[in-house]
């Protein structure tokens, strides 16, 4: 597991949909490229955890490994 996706978006891991989803969009705000003092490695990094904590088959997947 090369990163804690769970950390990267600062929630818990029985984090709900709604707490995950409110997370990412904090922090895609926070690092978005097109804005000031954006940083595209986290953005990236935030969208990737974001893409796998909230599909239900991918999360039981990474929770699994």
């Amino acid at each position: 597991m090369s990163q804690d996706h769970y950390k990267t978006l600062g929630v818990s891991e029985n984090a709900s949909q709604d707490e995950i989803k409110r997370a990412y969009k904090k922090l895609a705000k926070q690092y978005h490229p097109d804005l000031n003092g954006g940083n595209d490695t986290e953005f990236k990094k935030v969208n990737e955890a974001n893409n796998t904590l909230s599909d239900q088959q991918k999360r039981q997947q990474y929770d699994m490994e």
